[in-house]
């Protein structure tokens, strides 16, 4: 499904997917009007819900007793050759640190589980391996 991103004044833009649409903007700081959440912040939401989802499909089918989920992340930009873990040639590198909270009659076993399956979410993987971009036909105003 196509998302259609417009910005038209300042740095407020408007999202439209079928029948939905929200906003992302910048804040004062950044020249926006911090009337929305910035697209870093979309995008970490769009990565926790799926995140939280895809645990939640996952003990549905294996019928644990998963209550809910709490996800939080943050992340933070290094340059490449300052990250540690990082042996490639990027000029930047980011780290994604995440905290995640499993409610319902789970072990440890199960809760180490979920922790797995929720780095296997489709956003996930769209974020941590090798994407490509392509050029959709555009059309000039």
């Amino acid at each position: 499904m196509p998302v259609d991103i417009v910005l038209r004044e300042g740095m407020r833009t408007s999202i439209n997917v079928r029948h939905h649409e929200w906003h992302a903007d910048e804040p004062l700081e950044h020249g926006g009007t911090d009337a929305a959440p910035t697209p870093g912040e979309l995008m970490l939401g769009a990565l926790g819900s799926c995140m939280a989802i895809t645990c939640k499909l996952y003990a549905e089918r294996k019928g644990w007793d998963l209550q809910g989920v709490d996800v939080k992340l943050d992340y933070e930009r290094f340059r490449g050759r300052d990250y540690p873990a990082h042996a490639g040639d990027d000029v930047y590198v980011h780290e994604v640190r995440e905290a995640l909270t499993f409610h319902g009659d789970l072990d440890d076993k199960q809760r180490a589980r979920l922790r797995d399956i929720a780095r296997k979410c489709p956003v996930h993987r769209l974020l941590a391996t090798p994407t490509y971009f392509a050029d959709l036909a555009l059309t000039e105003d």
